[in-house]
């Protein structure tokens, strides 16, 4: 996305940031004399993604910002016009330039609810804001709800860290991606402008190319470490490292020229600028005969000190294996020489993980603590797109409906209101869609229901019922603050540990139902039977 800075030094997208049938169809609103009649659009899409049934909604924040700022500038103008027809009424471009949101109210999801918002205002205006909004909420959406089936594989213990900057289609997918992967549910992310920008927590060491560059004959300009707590007397700290090889060699039944020199010349640089967050990226050369070694005398003379590793990382490899390996020498070598605390030190893992190499790491019994993921969440390779949609429901305070000959792209007419059931064990029943102007559901009460596709209705008596899109934006004007990024994950947490029973298998999971209100059923079925001229 083409961004710019707001305010508040964060980045919003801009007016032009869409497709030009939007432009043609306001001119086309404008000479037709319709440009500020009341519409109302719905965003939503229509099948869950990754085959299964449930979806968290993302980038409302992003999509209110947007909002606000709306307005175009004399360049933005000049552009359309020049891309418009030439004899197109100068008024036209008069009326673009005024334009801004302070008409546009805003229903919606909170961010990070399971997912149906909904956009009302002039009618041009509402129209050109409709790529925008499809590119705000679509690809956020898909990452968040692929991040939170990646979380829910590895189970609330293991850490998630993305890392896929690299990867991502662009640095605004990128950026992106890295906010709503930690909504999702993930730990940290290598981003270093998401933590800027959007407060990500953000995570980081150092890449093979750091291991590599090192010969072994480079000499520490400052090789003197102080201890971690003490006056002690400052300390050589590759003397002492090479003093702990020795030792642990002898131990591990290896010869002392086996670790890799520069290797073990790369931990240590990396030692003495990090030592109270020293971590081990092991498989430059070889694990068991090199980066475990090394690493193992580096850490021991920095333990010495009274610092303690934080970690090491596995890039190759069967991974769930070696960190079981691993994990066993640790506690043997931290036995042996007194180090009870190496036991302890957390094994990260990285290497193209999917949702199949991510379960076998999550499984009972695995010695891994890390997840670092970068593809898999950021581009969404099992479906790279949401399929989100934007559809006019209503003009005029009149309902419409799209009929095709396809019935799956068939709309639902009439701006609407949304609820979710709940049964007495707070376990999800349905999720209700009616009308505006229907009273709202009540708990007890019994109600007749058309779920989605069925042909007959059925009756659900609710314990509880949740209305669903609440009132951001009205006219313009924020209706309650919105809440911060790690609010909204808390909130995204707290929807998905209710889902956690339907989700056992998640290539085969519960299909979650949508059914519509009786009302809401006979005025589909009223403007279906008149179908196209």
């Amino acid at each position: 996305m083409e961004m710019e800075l707001d305010g508040e030094g964060r980045m919003v997208v801009r007016p032009l940031l869409t497709d030009l049938y939007q432009a043609t169809m306001a001119l086309g609103y404008w000479r037709a004399g319709r440009a500020c009649e009341a519409a109302v659009f719905e965003l939503f899409f229509r099948h869950c993604p990754f085959g299964g049934s449930f979806a968290l909604t993302a980038g409302l924040q992003d999509c209110v910002r947007f909002l606000r700022a709306f307005r175009l500038q004399d360049a933005d103008v000049q552009f359309l016009a020049s891309v418009l027809p030439p004899d197109t009424d100068p008024a036209f471009f008069e009326h673009l330039r005024a334009l801004d949101c302070s008409g546009v109210t805003v229903r919606a999801l909170p961010e990070g609810s399971l997912a149906f918002p909904g956009v009302s205002g002039p009618l041009l205006l509402v129209q050109l804001l409709e790529t925008p909004l499809l590119c705000l909420v679509s690809y956020a959406s898909l990452v968040a709800t692929n991040a939170a089936r990646l979380r829910l594989i590895a189970g609330p213990d293991k850490k998630l860290l993305e890392m896929g900057l690299r990867r991502a289609q662009g640095p605004d997918g990128g950026f992106t991606a890295s906010i709503y992967s930690y909504l999702g549910g993930f730990n940290s992310s290598s981003n270093t402008l998401a933590g800027q920008l959007r407060g990500v927590p953000v995570a980081g060491t150092l890449a093979h190319s750091f291991v590599t560059s090192f010969s072994g004959s480079e000499v520490p300009p400052e090789p003197m470490l102080a201890p971690a707590s003490s006056e002690s007397p400052t300390v050589d700290l590759p003397a002492s490292v090479n003093l702990w090889l020795k030792r642990v060699c002898l131990y591990l039944g290896l010869e002392e020229q086996e670790p890799h020199p520069g290797e073990r010349a790369a931990f240590v640089a990396y030692a003495l600028a990090f030592p109270r967050a020293f971590q081990g990226l092991l498989d430059s050369y070889s694990v068991r005969r090199s980066g475990l070694p090394n690493f193992l005398a580096v850490a021991l003379a920095l333990g010495e000190l009274g610092y303690r590793a934080v970690g090491v990382r596995l890039d190759s490899g069967d991974l769930l294996q070696q960190a079981k390996e691993i994990r066993g020498i640790f506690r043997t070598v931290g036995a042996q020489f007194q180090a009870p605390w190496l036991e302890s030190v957390p094994i990260a893992v990285s290497n193209n993980i999917d949702e199949k190499e991510l379960l076998r790491l999550a499984q009972k019994g695995s010695e891994v603590n890390v997840i670092g993921i970068g593809t898999n969440v950021v581009t969404c390779p099992k479906q790279p797109s949401m399929g989100c949609v934007y559809k006019l429901v209503s003009v005029g305070g009149q309902p419409r409906i799209k009929l095709t000959e396809d019935p799956e792209k068939q709309t639902l007419p009439g701006s609407k209101a949304a609820f979710r059931f709940l049964g007495s064990d707070g376990s999800l029943l349905l999720d209700l869609l009616q009308l505006a102007e229907e009273p709202p559901p009540k708990a007890g009460q019994e109600l007749r229901v058309w779920p989605r596709g069925a042909q007959e209705p059925c009756t659900v008596k609710p314990t509880q019922v949740e209305p669903l899109l609440r009132l951001y934006l009205q006219r313009g004007q924020l209706c309650e603050p919105l809440p911060s990024l790690d609010e909204s994950r808390t909130f995204a947490q707290q929807s998905l540990s209710r889902l956690c029973p339907m989700y056992k298998q998640l290539q085969n999971p519960a299909v979650y139902p949508v059914a519509l209100s009786e009302k809401l059923r006979a005025l589909v079925d009223s403007l279906s039977a008149r179908g196209p001229l």
